[in-house]
């Protein structure tokens, strides 16, 4: 994987929120941001952004953490509250926090309430609260986090697939409200990338999982959390001033793959 080069100054003068910016992707768009000239407020359900917070802005960052429950509509109004005070502005939203609480048929309420809440839900409530700001400065942009779980059929996975499918779906109607405003709406659909739960998932042992999981993918590997952040800062910035109610695969080939996968075990491989 080539590590891409951040443009300098891109952001400068800008703020930006990413909330679940403490880890995998969305610390990757903290760190893109940072680099590129953004103030970034991110937040964190752990005191894990504490550290990242401290890096940040020993390397002459300027960053601002916020510990909390995106599933509480308090913490989603202290968030863009505590922004606007700090910078008086509000340029860009990351929706990117999620509840990884993947159930089937046996889904409790409880769960289905836990992922729509930090979901959808607090995507669209944090939309709302920026988009005020928003039209005062005379535009903005933000990105949810979709998945190409939201297009796909995975065995147990009711809660996650349906909340990432609301996600999909919601990013649109938002684009559409918000277009008169000169506020762009778009989302991001990863693959496979090699964050906390899918090292979780893989028990620590990438060497002996990357390889199956990434059969799943043209570029037959995972992804990397930066190769999201380039993507969703492109859809952030001027360069995707007519890019609206999109969504961006960032999937290494997933979703363009047919039941036959790769092909290599095919007996159709390699004819017409």
């Amino acid at each position: 994987m080539k590590r891409r080069t951040a443009i300098r100054g891109r952001f400068k003068g800008k703020v930006a929120i990413v909330t679940g910016g403490s880890s995998g992707i969305g610390r990757a768009v903290v760190e893109e941001l940072c680099k590129e000239g953004a103030s970034v407020a991110f937040t964190g359900i752990s005191d894990a952004g504490l550290s990242t917070s401290r890096e940040l802005a020993g390397a002459g960052h300027d960053v601002l953490f916020l510990r909390g429950d995106m599933a509480e509509e308090g913490f989603c109004r202290e968030v863009v509250e505590s922004t606007l005070r700090q910078w008086d502005r509000a340029d860009y939203l990351v929706n990117n926090a999620f509840s990884f609480a993947a159930k089937g048929l046996d889904a409790t309420r409880a769960d289905w309430e836990r992922v729509l809440q930090v979901g959808p839900m607090a995507y669209a409530l944090m939309t709302q609260l920026v988009a005020e700001p928003m039209k005062r400065q005379g535009g903005g942009a933000i990105v949810n986090m979709s998945s190409i779980s939201a297009l796909a059929a995975q065995p147990d996975r009711w809660t996650y697939n349906a909340a990432k499918g609301a996600v999909y779906t919601l990013t649109r109607c938002m684009a559409l409200d918000l277009a008169p405003f000169g506020i762009r709406v778009n989302s991001v659909s990863p693959g496979w990338i090699w964050t906390r739960e899918v090292d979780k998932a893989a028990g620590g042992d990438r060497a002996k999982w990357e390889p199956i999981w990434g059969q799943f993918h043209m570029l037959e590997r995972c992804g990397e959390p930066v190769e999201c952040a380039g993507p969703i800062l492109f859809l952030l910035s001027d360069d995707a001033s007519f890019i609206t109610a999109a969504d961006l695969p960032i999937d290494g080939g997933y979703q363009g793959m047919g039941s036959e996968g790769l092909g290599k075990a095919s007996t159709f491989a390699g004819s017409v």
